[in-house]
């Protein structure tokens, strides 16, 4: 397990950190991965696509334009993510089903959360470049998020056995 604000205070002139503040859905507070990216508004047939492929530990990021009308996932997707080995998920949106959502091993970040969803489905954009909170994150950067931050890499960073917190 580690701090974000550790780890921002041995290598700040390599990280972006998100300004937005979002809320801790998830089992899993505290998770990084490379990031896979997708754009969607109010939508979460999109986002059951890219949670239904493989996750290799990696941290799905969906900007969902800031909408908090229309949940853009729930738990019923969150299981699925789990299932096939994502690490986390962040939505520049809300979520539905938050209390399912907190029993998963998963981490999930979100805005808030509603009971509305989308009937209109829509195909989304994957793999794109994400602008939100003062940072970009392109695919395959690296993501750290814990319950303070999360915060973006161009590529993995190293811990010291200092830097690592004891679970």
């Amino acid at each position: 397990m580690f701090n974000t604000a550790d780890i921002y205070d041995k290598h700040h002139e390599r990280l972006q950190v998100c300004s937005l503040q979002f809320h801790n859905f998830g089992n899993q507070v505290c998770f990084s991965g490379k990031a896979a990216t997708l754009r969607v508004f109010e939508d979460h047939t999109p986002v059951l696509k890219a949670v239904s492929e493989a996750g290799d530990q990696r941290v799905l990021v969906v900007d969902a334009a800031g909408s908090t009308r229309v949940g853009v996932m729930g738990d019923r997707l969150a299981a699925i993510a789990v299932a096939n080995g994502w690490a986390g998920v962040i939505i520049h949106g809300v979520i539905r089903d938050s209390a399912a959502i907190g029993s998963l091993a998963i981490g999930v970040k979100a805005l808030g959360a509603t009971a509305r969803r989308s009937f209109q489905p829509t195909p989304g954009e994957f793999g794109v470049a994400l602008s939100f909170g003062e940072v970009t994150i392109a695919p395959g950067d690296w993501i750290y998020a814990d319950v303070d931050a999360i915060l973006i890499a161009a590529g993995p960073l190293e811990f010291s056995s200092d830097e690592e917190k004891a679970e």
